[in-house]
């Protein structure tokens, strides 16, 4: 293809150039001649007409001479040296003297009115350049314009270009050569990356993207590849996010239902005490084994174990409440300090039968937007867990700490630490650290549990800490 783009070029150029050339420069010196007509006639200042003859002589490499109404030359130009420009001189001089001998008057006459222009070609010699002449009337003033330019011989300057298409074919060839290797691995090398990452989807393996940017049939197939490549590890991926979903509930599920068995478990044990105390002792009042003075104890025993019952089924339905996400925090605007103050004075017979001193640093003052209700379970549950677990003639340290946004409350007692592997887990339903607690002020096991889901409803941090003293525990509320 290439070959015959090289060998219609050279016949072109062989057969037309020269045409074309000549052609080109006839259409060129009479469109200039026209131009220089226009400018010419717009004045009429020697100085000023011999510097735009001159202009144009210079610029279009020509020679210009006027014949004006008296059928004489008027050779309005500057004195020349130029051998060549002599020579175009002394030629369209000879031309026009020859022209007017062969043209007579009245077609001269008729000639110049016309406002004509046309273009002549000297014939070819072998000692003398071929030359093209204009001929242009000029009515305006009754003048004829001559102008003359000859043509370069340009054959050897065919020659020498038809030999440099022979070099230029050479080289071309090589360079297609070269050209198309380039581009069979343009073609070749995306073909097997596209293949690679295939073979890779195919193993579902799409770690692997192609890198073909072009934008022809093998791009479009790589984007459409990757395309596919992403489709297919994102419907995977939710297959493998929707089946460890899938265990996840399964597990989940196995954990509530252990949990449900283990909670059964933990409330039958927790109710089985009072139950066979209940059961005792009025089987005992019906068959009166006990005096008049006993029943009375008894009595009060069973109606102890009665409401530790009921504070028990009031605190599984409240956790029930808490843990289902159904319940709805009444937050309002309250001083925390007031709370913990009117919290601790319910426990006051309390803390003055078992002995122990309370210190207080509370701060005044601080603002709290929560649930009242349920905030002032939180410390009730704390401070009966201190009055629980301190020891003889001890203390509890009920403390308030600023932390810029948010105040830390802790209530501390003084008495035995938990076992630091046991610190995590005193959050969970019925667990006991100390298995053998008085009944008196044992709870129903149910207290910190339900405490951990009124903190995390407020998105409050909590904790307990083993300190130098006992056991503290503490959570920490947003000021207002």
């Amino acid at each position: 293809m290439f070959a015959l783009f090289i060998g219609i070029t050279l016949i072109i150029q062989t057969v037309f150039f020269q045409k074309f050339y000549v052609s080109k420069k006839r259409s060129g010196l009479k469109s200039n001649i026209e131009k220089f007509k226009k400018d010419y006639n717009k004045d009429t200042n020697n100085e000023r007409i011999v510097e735009i003859i001159d202009e144009y002589e210079g610029n279009y490499n020509i020679k210009i001479v006027i014949l004006n109404n008296a059928n004489e030359l008027k050779l309005i130009t500057k004195p020349t040296k130029n051998k060549l420009d002599i020579t175009k001189l002394r030629e369209i001089t000879e031309f026009i003297k020859q022209w007017i001998e062969r043209t007579n008057a009245t077609n001269l006459q008729s000639f110049k009115k016309r406002n004509e222009t046309v273009t002549l070609l000297t014939q070819k010699r072998k000692d003398k350049p071929q030359n093209i002449i204009v001929i242009s009337s000029n009515n305006e003033r009754d003048e004829i314009i001559f102008a003359l330019a000859s043509l370069q011989p340009i054959d050897e300057a065919v020659s020498v270009i038809e030999e440099l298409y022979k070099y230029f074919s050479i080289g071309a060839v090589f360079f297609i050569v070269i050209l198309a290797f380039i581009y069979s691995n343009m073609i070749t090398k995306p073909l097997i990356e596209i293949n690679k990452v295939a073979t890779k989807m195919a193993k579902l393996d799409f770690s692997e993207k192609c890198n073909v940017k072009s934008e022809d049939e093998i791009g479009n197939m790589a984007s459409s590849l990757n395309f596919l490549s992403e489709n297919l590890n994102e419907a995977l991926t939710s297959l493998k996010e929707a089946n460890v979903k899938l265990e996840e509930d399964i597990e989940k599920e196995r954990k509530m239902e252990k949990a449900r068995r283990e909670f059964v478990a933990a409330v039958s044990h927790e109710l089985k005490t009072p139950i066979s105390l209940i059961d005792g002792y009025a089987m005992a009042l019906k068959d009166n084994i006990f005096g008049e003075e006993e029943k009375d104890y008894y009595l009060d025993i069973i109606i102890d174990e009665g409401r530790k019952m009921g504070s028990l089924v009031n605190d599984m339905l409240d956790l029930s409440n808490l843990e289902s996400g159904s319940f709805k925090l009444t937050r309002e605007e309250f001083d925390i300090c007031n709370l913990i103050k009117f919290t601790l004075k319910k426990y006051k017979n309390i803390i003055k039968e078992k002995a122990v001193k309370v210190e207080l640093n509370l701060l005044e003052n601080i603002m709290v937007y929560a649930d009242w209700n349920r905030i002032e379970q939180v410390i009730t549950n704390f401070i009966t867990n201190a009055l629980r677990h301190v020891n003889e003639n001890g203390t509890i340290y009920v403390g308030m700490i600023d932390k810029g946004n948010t105040i830390s409350i802790g209530i501390e007692n003084t008495g035995s630490r938990i076992p630091e592997e046991e610190l995590s887990k005193i959050w969970d339903k019925f667990y006991k650290v100390d298995k053998s607690r008085n009944r008196k002020l044992g709870g129903t096991g149910l207290g910190l549990s339900i405490v951990k889901n009124i903190l995390t409803a407020h998105r409050y941090s909590f904790g307990v800490e083993n300190t130098d003293r006992g056991v503290k525990f503490y959570f920490i509320v947003k000021k207002m």
